[in-house]
C-alpha cells in the first residue's frame, strides 16, 4: 500500500475527463431511461488477477457527478487482487453512478494495468539489486496518476518532468559538441542539489564520462554482456541505469548484470489494462 495522492491534484484531471464524456448535453441515455429517484447498489470487482491502482480517481469521478453517491474502497492502491475480489462498493442515485461509471473505470483499469505491469518487472528482477523505474513516456495529462500507479506496483519514479534533473541524451551531446562540453555546461548552470545523468551507448563514451562530474550514467540499448562490462568499469563511482526495450522478456537478464536501476517505458505506454467491472 502507498499514500494516496492529494485530491487537490487529482480532481482537475478527473473533472476534465468527465467534461469530455458528458459533452454538451450530459448523459442523455441515463436521463431518459433511469427514473430520477432510482438507486444503484453495486460493486467494482476484479475480473483478472493483478495490482489495483487509481481508486481515488474513480472515487472522485463518482463524487463529482453526484455528492450523494457513497463509495467505499475495499482494496487500496498497491493491493494484489484475484478474480472476483471486490475492489470498491458504490451506492446511491443510479443516474449519477451510471454517468460516472466509464470515466471511473477508465482510470481504475488503466492505472491498475500499469501497477500490474510494474509489479511483473519488480518480481522478475528478484533477487538482483536493480530497481524498476518509469520514464516520461506517459499519457499526456495523466503523468501524475501513471507515476503513482508505478509506485503502487513497487516501482520507483524517474523524473516527473524536464525540471527535475539534468538528463543529457544523445541529441544533446551531438548539438553541444560532445560529452565533455555538455557536462561542463550543465554543471556550471545548475545548483548543487540538481543531479546530472548522461546517456551513453558505447563503452568508449562511458570511459569519457568516468572522468567527469556525473551522478548517474544511463546505459542505453546495450546487450547484457556490454552492460556487465559497463558496470565493472563504473565500479560504484556513480549510479548505473539501463534502458532500451525493457519488458518481461528482457528485464531479468538486464538485472543480472548488476545495474542499479532499470528504466522502462513499457510499463506506462504499453501496459494492458486490468479488467475491473461495475456490477449490480
Amino acid at each position: 500500500m502507498i499514500a494516496s495522492l492529494s485530491e487537490l491534484l487529482v480532481e482537475p484531471i478527473v473533472r476534465a475527463a468527465l467534461i469530455e464524456d458528458l459533452g454538451r448535453a450530459g448523459d442523455i441515455t441515463s436521463d431518459a431511461v433511469i427514473p430520477a429517484a432510482a438507486r444503484f447498489d453495486g460493486v467494482i470487482a476484479a475480473r483478472q488477477p493483478g495490482i489495483v491502482a487509481g481508486l481515488d480517481a474513480a472515487r472522485i469521478a463518482f463524487r463529482l457527478l453526484d455528492p450523494a453517491i457513497a463509495i467505499t474502497i475495499e482494496k487500496s492502491d498497491g493491493t494484489r487482487v484475484a478474480p472476483g475480489d471486490i475492489v470498491a462498493r458504490v451506492a446511491g442515485p443510479a443516474r449519477g453512478i451510471l454517468s460516472a461509471e466509464r470515466v471511473a473505470l477508465n482510470f481504475a483499469c488503466r492505472l491498475s494495468g500499469i501497477a500490474t505491469a510494474t509489479a511483473s518487472l519488480v518480481e522478475a528482477v528478484r533477487p538482483h539489486r536493480a530497481r524498476i523505474v518509469c520514464t516520461r513516456k506517459t499519457t499526456p495529462g495523466l503523468r501524475l496518476l501513471e507515476k503513482h500507479a508505478v509506485r503502487a506496483g513497487g516501482g520507483v519514479n524517474h523524473r516527473f518532468g524536464l525540471d527535475d534533473a539534468v538528463l543529457i541524451k544523445d541529441n544533446h551531446i551531438a548539438v553541444a559538441g560532445g560529452i565533455r562540453p555538455a557536462v561542463e555546461r550543465a554543471r556550471a548552470a545548475t545548483g548543487h542539489l540538481v543531479k546530472i545523468e548522461i546517456e551513453v551507448d558505447t563503452l568508449a563514451q562511458l570511459e569519457e564520462v568516468l572522468t567527469l562530474p556525473v551522478d548517474v550514467v544511463l546505459l542505453d540499448n546495450m546487450t547484457p554482456e556490454m552492460l556487465a562490462r559497463a558496470v565493472a568499469m563504473v565500479g560504484g563511482r556513480m549510479l548505473t541505469e539501463a534502458s532500451g526495450r525493457i519488458n518481461e522478456a528482457t528485464v531479468h537478464a538486464v538485472a543480472a548484470t548488476g545495474v542499479d536501476y532499470i528504466s522502462s517505458g513499457w510499463i506506462t505506454h504499453s501496459a494492458p489494462i486490468l479488467d475491473l467491472g461495475l456490477d449490480v
